[in-house]
């Protein structure tokens, strides 16, 4: 079997594949057009992020079994168009992780002691010594915002310069963050307690700009940031602004909005900012373990073994993939919906197939559902194989019910979330090859999964709904669906608006804020 290695790969990869037995040709810098020339002569492709497997190479690559990505990202790979021409998709999801994480810890430092100034000016001939007098990290307070592998790496490593860690994530048990070594704090804490922040969280809608001129302005006169996790999580122009006011004393940023950054940057030549070109997983370690990994999955998958790191999903049989395959859409998004509309960490998520798809393994489709509630909220990549041990490092525990009677649908699927303050049970069913959410918490709807979809509980009083109604409309916001109906709780309602726009938080907080509402959930099924 041959395989093409495209953009650079490092050679120990290239080695382990041909220990293997595989004929390795390494080609880089190839053109598009030369790869979709090429490309049909390959059982498997090697790419990083200058190669762009689009629809057209796939539909090339005849014998294509396998594309390895050598790095996290997958965003030059079309997923989609691979998964259904039946090629695996891998990358090398922790290949980086030590990498990203050194790397936040040498910032945090250079930061600090003022070094990348310090040692540029005395290059020059210069001699500050009291210019440049820094802050030590023994007694100060660090704020860890995102407790997934490289934010407990940096935690860990934290600790040992005896900095006191707190810690923020909303889907992270106090008992796993008190093993991790870190109190568990809100975010408002994080804010008002720590002398230094590092974010280790993924970009979503929920996070871009969870660090503004709002927050920014309550943290500790003296605070210093670290961004080496997405650009935009930290509004680059208020975390500006904040330098210049005195409020933030330094920031040390390698992840940016646009990238490479532009010359008028607002960042750019202020006193106390450290600037690196995303170099979080630049690291010849990196380079290496990611070329290994990749190579190492190769090998799996041309020898017809499961693969550990596949992005699209894990092999099943042909008979059971055509009973299931019409429902991965809907078990995903049923997954996503339950894990917006759950309230702090999760505990348990339980699926519960109904009707004649209890005759086949059904595990994948749970795999989907707990991929569904995780993708949105972790830094890490979640796919079919991951999703089942990253919900086993958060404590999560995955129980799969199935029940051969069905009552009102031919095939039904539950999936109750349990969280330290509630419960959430959605269900969902095919209407011919579309999925719908049937039920929210026992009150029958009838939702298409791939809209945005505002759920407000509310008392069940005149008026209510159409105050709701006057702030989306004059926020020009088109409501395009809506249906009201009882809860088991006397006297409330719940209503379920699909809404054509996006609800920026602030809309939110005047409708949460109404008289008679008790709450607005905006569930965005666009993320997934």
């Amino acid at each position: 079997m041959k395989v093409l290695a495209a953009d650079g790969v490092s050679p120990r990869g290239i080695e382990i594949l041909r220990e293997a037995g595989f004929t390795v040709d390494v080609k880089d810098k190839l053109t598009a057009e030369e790869l979709l020339a090429t490309i049909g002569e390959y059982d498997a492709l090697i790419v990083r992020s200058a190669s762009k497997v689009t629809k057209d190479v796939l539909d090339a690559g005849k014998k294509l079994k396998i594309i390895g990505r050598a790095g996290v990202g997958v965003d030059n790979i079309d997923i989609g168009a691979a998964t259904a021409c039946g090629v695996i998709v891998i990358n090398s999801p922790g290949g980086n992780t030590i990498a990203a994480t050194e790397h936040t810890m040498g910032m945090m430092l250079a930061m600090a002691r003022h070094i990348p100034v310090a040692n540029e000016t005395t290059q020059k001939g210069e001699w500050n010594r009291k210019k440049y007098v820094g802050v030590e990290l023994r007694g100060k307070t660090l704020g860890v915002v995102g407790l997934g592998r490289i934010g407990a790496g940096v935690a860990k490593r934290a600790q040992a310069f005896d900095m006191d860690i707190i810690g923020y994530d909303p889907y992270v048990t106090e008992e796993r963050a008190t093993v991790m070594g870190i109190k568990l704090v809100t975010l408002e804490q994080i804010v008002e307690r720590s002398d230094f922040i590092t974010v280790h969280m993924p970009l979503t809608a929920e996070t871009r700009n969870m660090f503004n001129k709002d927050n920014l302005a309550k943290m500790k006169k003296g605070v210093r940031l670290v961004n080496c996790a997405r650009g935009g999580i930290i509004n680059e122009q208020d975390l500006a602004d904040a330098v210049k006011a005195g409020i933030v004393a330094g920031a040390a940023i390698d992840v940016y909005t646009t990238e490479p950054i532009p010359p008028d940057h607002p960042l750019i030549g202020l006193p106390g900012v450290v600037l690196t070109p995303h170099l979080g997983a630049s690291t010849i370690e990196a380079q290496i373990g990611v070329s290994v990994d990749v190579a190492e999955g190769i090998c799996a998958a041309l020898k017809g073994e499961p693969v550990m790191t596949a992005v699209n999903m894990a092999p099943v049989s042909p008979q059971v993939m055509n009973v299931i395959k019409p429902f991965f859409d809907l078990a995903e998004r049923l997954g996503c919906m339950a894990g917006a509309l759950a309230d702090g960490a999760v505990r348990t998520i339980e699926v519960e197939y109904t009707g004649d798809i209890t005759d086949v393994s059904t595990k994948l489709l749970t795999t989907a559902v707990v991929k569904g509630l995780l993708n949105p909220i972790l830094e890490t990549n979640v796919n079919y194989v991951n999703a089942p041990s990253l919900a086993k490092e958060r404590g999560i525990t995955v129980r799969e019910v199935k029940n051969k009677e069905a009552a009102n649908f031919a095939n039904l699927i539950t999936v109750k979330v349990k969280t330290e303050k509630k419960e959430v049970a959605l269900q969902g069913a095919l209407f011919g090859n579309e999925g719908r959410i049937v039920a929210i918490d026992g009150y029958r709807v009838d939702v298409d999964p791939h809209k945005r979809i505002l759920i407000c509980p509310h008392i069940n009083r005149p008026g209510v709904i159409g105050k709701v109604g006057s702030i989306m409309g004059d926020e020009g916001i088109n409501i395009s669906g809506m249906q009201v109906g009882k809860t088991d709780q006397e006297g409330t309602n719940i209503m379920v608006l699909i809404v054509d726009n996006d609800i920026h938080d602030d809309i939110l907080h005047q409708i949460t804020a109404l008289d008679g509402i008790f709450g607005a959930k905006l569930i965005n099924f666009d993320l997934l």
